[in-house]
């Protein structure tokens, strides 16, 4: 074997089910070929490289990034927000510390985009922490009744609304900054935001 060997992502060099080791039976192929990994990271100073691959085509190499569209699914809207923080992954908590976006990474968006959107489509504003009363939603009786009927029968879940008052929402990253060059995403809700929010509160036990 050379000293100097190329990322590959062949199988040729793996053992057998049995335990057995294949002979070199042939050179690397240019379809087996594997590149460096972009360790996308977050960082104001947006870098996304062009990257020509196998056929002409091209990937889009995200090295840093800092914003992204983000789906926030039972209300069916889509905001463009920046990323604040990394704040979990189930693969490695390296990647938390060095502020790595990959896919499936837990982070946390800021929420104005979204409040701003729930104020004008249901005239509520979120993550009010003064004490006076909201003011009442303003425009004609035509809106007003609009806005009525929309909030009737709906009901924003807790553990949600809570985050509206810090301003952060926990998002999960559904691209690969890696290879398409954006981070977009979905706002965490449910059975999953519990999962993870169990998951962190382990983690900050077990580091105290």
């Amino acid at each position: 074997q050379l000293s100097t060997m190329g990322i590959s992502r062949d199988s040729l060099h793996k053992r057998r089910a049995t335990g057995g080791r294949q002979k070199a039976w042939r050179k690397g192929k240019k379809y087996e070929l594997g590149r460096q990994s972009a360790n996308t990271k977050l960082s104001s100073h947006v870098a996304v490289r062009k990257v020509r691959v196998r056929g002409g085509n091209s990937k889009f190499r995200a090295l840093r990034l800092d914003h992204g569209n983000f789906s926030w699914g039972t209300e069916a809207v889509t905001r463009k927000t920046r990323i604040l923080d990394v704040v979990y992954n189930a693969s490695n908590n390296e990647l938390v510390r060095t502020q790595t976006l990959v896919k499936n990474a837990i982070i946390q968006v800021d929420a104005t985009p979204f409040k701003q959107w729930y104020q004008t489509h249901y005239g509520v504003e979120l993550g009010n922490k003064s004490k006076t009363e909201p003011a009442a939603p303003t425009g004609s009786k035509h809106v007003l009744r609009k806005l009525k009927s929309r909030s009737q029968g709906h009901k924003l879940e807790s553990n949600v609304s809570e985050q509206f008052n810090t301003g952060r929402l926990f998002a999960c990253i559904s691209s690969r900054p890696g290879q398409c060059g954006r981070c977009d995403g979905y706002i965490l809700e449910g059975k999953e935001l519990e999962f993870y929010v169990k998951k962190m509160q382990k983690k900050k036990s077990k580091a105290a």
